[in-house]
């Protein structure tokens, strides 16, 4: 009796056709199996599910178009580095999220006001960050809390993202507000409150747009992997995964940052793994120090809070950085990231890509 566990993956050619692809799932199908197609920006993965015997007698390296065919034993598929040995890099508009850079993502934790957002936005960009974040959309644990300004705060930031020259991050609450956020955003956070809630997790997989899942507040590794196996299984590889700090007994710190899962989740898959310093450690002190201790874990970059005002912020104002902080994390980011040999991301050019050309925009 084949178990969830029993699959082997199909990796098709760059060059395979629809009708390569299709003739895989077909013969798939016919012998009982279900096969899961997963298209990616350079490569299309198939994944099988069922009777691996019979699979294995299945000449599917002859197939045309396909490239490999590999056992995978975990329960995630996709996102299993088994099946991409190759560490994957994410592109969010121009702005790569990989294993050889440390990628700084900055912002303020919630959109208030125009001027708020914009002095906030230079702020990260002056600190070396070439993705903005901010919340138009923010889910809170008490119903009297700051909710965000919806999609007026998405304009807002869709505009301040423009004149600062940026691409941007926000949360995506619901399934129903996923059209609107990503005609706009560049980027679709899942939060740690809706990593489990698989029917966003497959709505937002179909949206096209990549992907920043965070770790929710009580989910184990393989947890946390599963859920992006959701969004993987809708077709979408571009997945960026955060660690934000786990609930723990230790009440010192707003979270508990798991540094360890950083390596663990590496070892287990082949995306991006990202730290979030400010809501782990929930007070501005703590944000340098947990920065720090990422890049020097491996983190493949951070996300991080900032506010021109936090003793004014609706949202999260102890633990945004102040204008005061951006030399020291910039200096940190550029220390830490060759000390472990890793280097500033270099943004896309348009006007280069085409022929393969790289070149870094100025902040």
């Amino acid at each position: 009796m084949p178990t969830e566990d029993t699959a082997m993956v199909v990796v098709m050619r760059h060059t395979a056709t629809s009708q390569d692809i299709d003739s895989v799932v077909r013969a798939v199908e016919e012998v009982g199996g279900d096969a899961f197609v997963s298209r990616g920006k350079h490569q299309t993965i198939v994944g099988l599910v069922g009777d691996l015997a019979q699979f294995s007698e299945m000449p599917l390296h002859a197939f045309p178009g396909v490239d490999d065919v590999i056992r995978v034993s975990r329960p995630y598929k996709l996102v299993s580095n088994e099946t991409h040995p190759r560490p994957s890099t994410v592109w969010v508009d121009d702005v790569p999220i990989g294993r050889d850079t440390v990628t700084l993502i900055a912002g303020p934790c919630a959109v208030e006001t125009e001027d708020q957002t914009l002095a906030a936005a230079k702020m990260a960009r002056d600190a070396g960050a070439l993705i903005l974040r901010g919340g138009a959309y923010k889910p809170r644990t008490s119903p009297y809390s700051f909710q965000g300004l919806g999609e007026k705060g998405l304009d807002i930031l869709a505009g301040v993202a423009e004149e600062v020259g940026l691409p941007f991050v926000t949360e995506v609450v619901t399934p129903a507000d996923i059209d609107t956020v990503a005609a706009k955003a560049h980027m679709l956070q899942v939060g740690a409150r809706n990593m489990q809630n698989f029917q966003l997790l497959r709505e937002v997989g179909m949206s096209g747009k990549p992907v920043l899942l965070k770790r929710g507040l009580t989910a184990t590794i393989d947890e946390w992997i599963m859920a992006a196996e959701y969004i993987a299984h809708q077709g979408n590889l571009q997945v960026v995964l955060c660690e934000r700090g786990i609930r723990t007994y230790e009440p010192a710190t707003r979270n508990t940052l798991d540094v360890s899962a950083v390596p663990v989740v590496q070892s287990l898959t082949h995306l991006p793994v990202i730290v979030d310093p400010s809501h782990s450690g929930g007070t501005r002190d703590l944000v340098l120090p947990l920065a720090r201790a990422g890049i020097a874990v491996g983190a493949d970059g951070l996300i991080i809070d900032m506010h021109p005002r936090p003793e004014t912020a609706l949202c999260d104002g102890p633990q945004a950085l102040k204008r005061d902080d951006i030399v020291t994390l910039r200096e940190a980011v550029s220390t830490l990231a060759t000390a472990v040999g890793r280097q500033l991301p270099e943004r896309r050019d348009p006007a280069l890509s085409a022929g393969g050309a790289w070149g870094r925009s100025a902040n």
